[in-house]
């Protein structure tokens, strides 16, 4: 037997058959693999069997007794309670069980069982309210006596019956199972073998044996994962563009003299980075990342202008039509300055326009093209595209950005985010890339003041408003949207607008903006509030990313709570773009102690970096980045935050095993290999390997 075994449905283990296979494909449990590596999530030391008279009120305990008799009481609410009399040894308890009529008929005086369950003292007696049972047959238990895994359940499942199941499998597995990983690292690391480490994991002798089994199998996610990017990277640097770049800078240097202010050291420090690869016969695969208003659009522009130059096309897509259009605007009359034309495709282009658009960019007529998913769709076809930009990476699937490099031949690619990533998730998600960053503001940009306070503060929050709106400023009004409630969010935040339109803002234009709005109607709404026609904008999150409006100088957020310290990072950046001083107000009263945390980092600093490590230490690499939205697996027992050094040296590994071993020709990297292909290759997953 080998690794065959581990690949079959998981309803050819013994005891779980097709009506619970259905149950476990719930949980995504499908193959035998799948099942055995359903972690616990805790366990509970059952071998330290005492009498029950040294149990404490409340604790959850394990005891072994004899049953004395039996009693079944039918309550006023319909609950059957059976009361089994139990003695220890030393003293009688009573275990307490609802609704299980079973109890009485199956354990007759003289049986001997282990119950588990809350101890309740009072009244001169003592009741254990029964959770788990078993009779103590003299063998070995899997549920009593040893330290007992507790695994994520649903509700058609027990915990029993599950490690049933597992046992089961493992049983199955008979020795014979493949080890893919090298025995080189085993040894290095002290890592047990698969084999082990699944029964130590499942059903360890002592704690010990878990730790053992744990770190195997944190290294394994981590290096298959960082072998996968190794894999993807070398891919990359394998590939030959067949586009070249010269040494002529007529538009990058017209457009850089044009720039109403000097680069900043970063900004030039990014730009050069960006040209070696450029003018490098590999593709470039980089990530820029920068603060909100840290200037990443100038660098991508530069960028774009580099390939328009040398007689290739650029694209930049966004992730939402104002994004997209706010890219347009800005480049449109700064381009046409220096001779070179550019493009908007969306999803509600008109067709006509649309036409004309695909024409122009298949005959190599139009240079640069802007626009939003529309772009990867199959109609739309490049004469020469050498450049590819794509902003808010994060809010990409994988796939997308693929599907766009793979209009041109191994184009040059830019990928952006204003969404601080920390050095542990950059090393995650983006292992095959190389990372840029800008980490200072273009000057004249003044830090904005923060403050937090309280829902009863709301008309001085207004009366700042009314100050700036007089001094000729505008400000962001933010309504929270949650999914669950999206409806109710849009009325409130609808209503707001109506109220402070005939109330506190009877004087001003307000404007309201969300999600729901047919896209023209968010631009007219946008165009209106860039003008300067609205001064006060009521919106939901739909703002959140890049909308840029000098202007702007205040940002109150509502119920800031309900936002995580990434997405208020976000919201703060659409103010402060300009030369006057910018205020957030952040108003909340945060019942959490999380909630408070989040609330006294955003008054304490504006770095977005610094942000973004409290964030993660808040609350996890999953929340903070979105995992789903990315494209990043969810990791099944390694932890981002925790498992930080597991990281680098997995990260060191693999580069290091690819290196040795480029093409995987050892018998050991096949295997290696095998795994990899199984995790992340295949149709909609991360990786192509290969």
């Amino acid at each position: 037997m080998d690794n065959d075994y581990l690949i079959k449905p998981v309803q050819y283990v013994k005891t779980v058959g097709l009506r619970r296979a259905a149950v476990l494909h719930k949980m995504g449990i499908n193959t035998i693999k799948d099942l055995l590596y359903h972690f616990p999530r805790r366990y509970e030391d059952r071998t330290r069997l005492r009498p029950v008279g040294a149990c404490g009120h409340g604790e959850v305990a394990t005891l072994r007794g004899t049953v004395l008799a039996a009693q079944e009481i039918k309550s006023r609410r319909g609950l059957t309670v059976t009361k089994l009399a139990m003695h220890d040894g030393l003293s009688i308890f009573y275990a307490v069980w609802f609704n299980k009529p079973f109890v009485k008929k199956n354990f007759l005086p003289g049986t001997k069982l282990y119950v588990t369950g809350k101890v309740e003292k009072g009244f001169g007696a003592t009741q254990v309210i029964v959770e788990e049972h078993e009779i103590d047959g003299g063998g070995d238990s899997l549920n009593m006596g040893r330290l007992v895994p507790v695994y994520p359940l649903i509700e058609q499942l027990s915990q029993r019956l599950l490690r049933a199941m597992i046992k089961s499998a493992l049983d199955g597995l008979d020795g014979h199972t493949k080890e893919f990983l090298p025995n080189n690292l085993l040894v290095k690391f002290s890592l047990p073998r698969l084999e082990a480490a699944l029964s130590g994991v499942h059903y360890p002798n002592e704690l010990q044996d878990t730790e053992k089994a744990r770190k195997r199998f944190i290294f394994e996610e981590l290096f298959l994962y960082q072998l996968a990017l190794a894999v993807r990277r070398r891919d990359i640097s394998g590939r030959k563009k067949a586009h070249r770049y010269q040494t002529g800078c007529s538009l990058t240097l017209a457009y850089i003299e044009n720039l109403p202010y000097r680069l900043t050291n970063g900004q030039i420090k990014v730009w050069e980075e960006i040209c070696r690869d450029l003018e490098s016969p590999i593709p470039m695969h980089r990530l820029l990342q920068g603060d909100v208003g840290a200037g990443k659009t100038v660098v991508s522009t530069l960028a774009l202008l580099r390939a328009v130059e040398n007689g290739l096309q650029g694209v930049l897509m966004a992730p939402t039509e104002i994004l997209a259009g706010q890219h347009y605007l800005g480049m449109k009359e700064v381009l046409a300055a220096i001779g070179v034309e550019a493009g908007l495709l969306t999803g509600s282009t008109r067709k006509k326009e649309r036409e004309e658009l695909l024409e122009r960019i298949g005959s190599g007529d139009l240079k640069v093209l802007v626009g939003t998913h529309a772009l990867i769709h199959e109609s739309v076809e490049f004469h020469k595209l050498g450049l590819v930009v794509v902003d808010e990476q994060h809010r990409f699937g994988v796939r997308q950005r693929a599907s766009l490099q793979e209009k041109g031949l191994y184009p040059d690619t830019l990928v952006m985010t204003a969404t601080p990533i920390p050095r542990t998730l950059a090393l995650t998600l983006y292992g095959d890339l190389d990372v840029s960053v800008i980490s200072e503001l273009p000057p004249g940009r003044r830090p904005v003041k923060t403050y937090a306070v309280l829902p009863g503060a709301l008309n001085r929050v207004y009366s700042l408003i009314m100050e700036q709106v007089r001094q000729g400023r505008q400000a962001f009004i933010v309504c929270p949207l949650a999914e669950e409630s999206e409806k109710v969010d849009l009325k409130a935040a609808a209503e707001l607008a109506e109220n402070l339109a005939g109330g506190q803002f009877s004087e001003c234009g307000v404007g309201l903006l969300h999600g729901r709005m047919k896209a023209g109607e968010k631009e007219n709404i946008m165009a209106s509030f860039r003008r300067g026609d609205t001064e006060i904008l009521v919106s939901t999150t739909v703002i959140e990313v890049g909308v840029d409006v000098p202007n702007a100088t205040v940002m109150v957020i509502l119920d800031a709570e309900r936002f995580g310290l990434a997405q208020l990072h976000q919201l703060r950046g659409r103010v402060g773009r300009g030369n006057h001083q910018a205020y957030c107000i952040l108003v909340a009263s945060p019942k959490t102690e999380e909630g408070r945390a989040r609330l006294k980092a955003m008054t304490r600093t504006t770095d977005g970096f610094a942000l973004a490590e409290e964030d993660l230490r808040l609350r996890g690499p999953g929340e903070f980045y979105g995992t789903r939205q990315s494209g990043m697996p969810e990791f099944k027992i390694a932890d981002l935050l925790r498992d930080w050094k597991a990281l680098q040296i997995a990260r060191e590994e693999a580069l290091a095993w690819v290196r040795e071993d480029p093409r995987f020709l050892k018998p050991e990297s096949q295997a290696l290999l095998d795994e990899v292909k199984v995790r992340f290759g295949g149709a909609g997953n991360y990786f192509d390997v290969g």
